[in-house]
C-alpha cells in the first residue's frame, strides 16, 4: 500500500511538472452595432465576435506559440494565426514561423508565413535581420534593422526592399514625441506620421499628424482610425493626410476618451468623424465599451451615426 501511494505521488509530480510549462491564454468580445445613415441608405444593425486562443510552452530557452482565432467574418472554426518558434543560441534571439507585424499609423497590419527574425546586440544597438520567402518567386525577401538609444533619443533604422523605415522617439519633461517615417525610392511614395502626447491638468491628451505623398494611401490602424480598408472601415485614397485629437479622463469610475479626426487632401474625399468612448471594468470580470461615432462626410449620403457595444473578456 505505501509503495502505491508512493508511486501515485511521484506520478502526480511528474504530470504537474510536465504541465507546467504549457500555458493556456485568450480573449473574447461580442459586439452590437447599430449605424443609421442620414440619406437613403438603410440603417443596419449587427451582432459580431472575435475569440482568440493563444498556447505556449516552454523548454528551456526556447518557446512555442499557437495563436487561433475564430471571428465572424473568418473561416469556420478555428483559424490558425500566429505560429512560431522562439529560442536564442549564443547571444543571438531567433524566431522562426508565422506572425502578424503587428499595426502602426500609416500602413497595413499582415500575418506572414515561412519567416526567420535573428535579432543581437551590440555596443547598445541592436541589430536585427528578417526574412521571409515569397511564395511566387520563392526567393527571400529581407530586411535589416538597427534600433538603440542617442542621447535620450530611441531610435530605429529599417533598410527594406526600395527604401527605408525611420523611427524616432523621446520624452522631455513629461511629453512624449514620436515619428514614423516610410519612404519609399519610387517617386511620390514617402509616409510619415508625428505624434506629441502628454497630461494637462489631469486630462490626457494626444495630437497627431499623418501625411501621405500622391502615389499612397495611410492604412494604418491606431487611436487615429481603422483606415485599413479590407477592415471594411475607412478606406482612403493616395494623397489625403490624416489629423486627430483625443482627451481622455476618468469619470465616475469609468475610462472616457474624446477623439476627433480630419481627413483631408484630396478634393471631394474629405471627411471628420468624432468619438466618444466610455471603458468601464464589470465585477463579472468582464470589460463594457460604448463608443459613439458621429462621421461628416464630403458625400453627404455616406454621413452616418454608429453606436458600437462591445463586451469583452481576457483569461
Amino acid at each position: 500500500m505505501k509503495k502505491q501511494l508512493l508511486i501515485a505521488a511521484v506520478a502526480a509530480t511528474m504530470s504537474v511538472s510536465a504541465m507546467a510549462d504549457i500555458s493556456i491564454a485568450g480573449a473574447a468580445k461580442v459586439n452590437y452595432t447599430s449605424v443609421d445613415f442620414d440619406g437613403t441608405t438603410a440603417s443596419t444593425n449587427k451582432f459580431f465576435r472575435e475569440m482568440d486562443l493563444k498556447i505556449t510552452g516552454k523548454s528551456g530557452a526556447t518557446t512555442v506559440v499557437m495563436n487561433f482565432g475564430n471571428d465572424t467574418t473568418g473561416a469556420a472554426g478555428l483559424s490558425a494565426e500566429d505560429t512560431y518558434v522562439a529560442t536564442s543560441i549564443e547571444g543571438v534571439s531567433l524566431k522562426v514561423g508565422a506572425w502578424d507585424n503587428g499595426n502602426n499609423a500609416l500602413r497595413a497590419s499582415a500575418r506572414t508565413d515561412n519567416k526567420l527574425s535573428a535579432s543581437t546586440t551590440m555596443g547598445g544597438v541592436t541589430i536585427t535581420y528578417d526574412a521571409s520567402t515569397e511564395t511566387a518567386s520563392s526567393k527571400l525577401a529581407d530586411t535589416i534593422k538597427l534600433s538603440g538609444d542617442i542621447a535620450g533619443v530611441s531610435a530605429s533604422y529599417k533598410s527594406v526592399d526600395a527604401g527605408e523605415d525611420i523611427s524616432l522617439s523621446t520624452t522631455v519633461s513629461g511629453v512624449k514625441v514620436s515619428y514614423l517615417a516610410l519612404n519609399r525610392d519610387a517617386a511620390n511614395m514617402d509616409r510619415s506620421v508625428i505624434e506629441v502626447s502628454g497630461t494637462i491638468g489631469g486630462i490626457g491628451v494626444k495630437v497627431a499628424s499623418a501625411d501621405a505623398e500622391s502615389g499612397d494611401a495611410i492604412d494604418g490602424d491606431t487611436w487615429m482610425g481603422d483606415f485599413e480598408g479590407a477592415s471594411n472601415a475607412y478606406a482612403l485614397s493616395n494623397g489625403q493626410d490624416v489629423t486627430s485629437i483625443e482627451l481622455s479622463t476618468t469619470i465616475a469610475g469609468n475610462a472616457v476618451k474624446f477623439r476627433t479626426t480630419d481627413v483631408d487632401g484630396v478634393a471631394g474625399a474629405d471627411m471628420s468623424f468624432n468619438k466618444v468612448i466610455v471603458t468601464r471594468a464589470l465585477s463579472n470580470g468582464t470589460t463594457f465599451e460604448a463608443t459613439y461615432t458621429d462621421l461628416d462626410d464630403s458625400l453627404a449620403a455616406n454621413d452616418s451615426q454608429t453606436l458600437d457595444l462591445e463586451l469583452a473578456v481576457s483569461f
